[in-house]
């Protein structure tokens, strides 16, 4: 998983729904790394339609590179939620 990637020196982010955030924020605690870096796209995905999906996934895409390089201009941990 990305937090174990990220224990290992191996740069990570993880890609969650909205409705995971705070799951995903305590799960970052639990694993010792409160400040692993995520990307959050709308919720549901299940009944999002191709062209939502593919909006979302570029959406989320761009702000996964920009963390990665450093390049990100928010707050560095946590990426608002993205509407296509």
């Amino acid at each position: 998983d990305a937090v174990s990637g990220e224990q290992r020196g191996i740069p990570s982010v993880s890609v969650m729904t909205e409705r995971f955030v705070s799951a995903a924020e305590l799960m970052g605690q639990v694993l010792g790394a409160p400040d692993h870096p995520f990307v959050v796209i709308p919720h549901p995905i299940s009944s999002a339609t191709s062209p939502e999906l593919d909006a979302a996934a570029r959406i989320a895409a761009a702000q996964c590179v920009a963390i990665l390089t450093g390049h990100a201009t928010d707050h560095p941990a946590i990426h608002p939620a993205i509407t296509p």
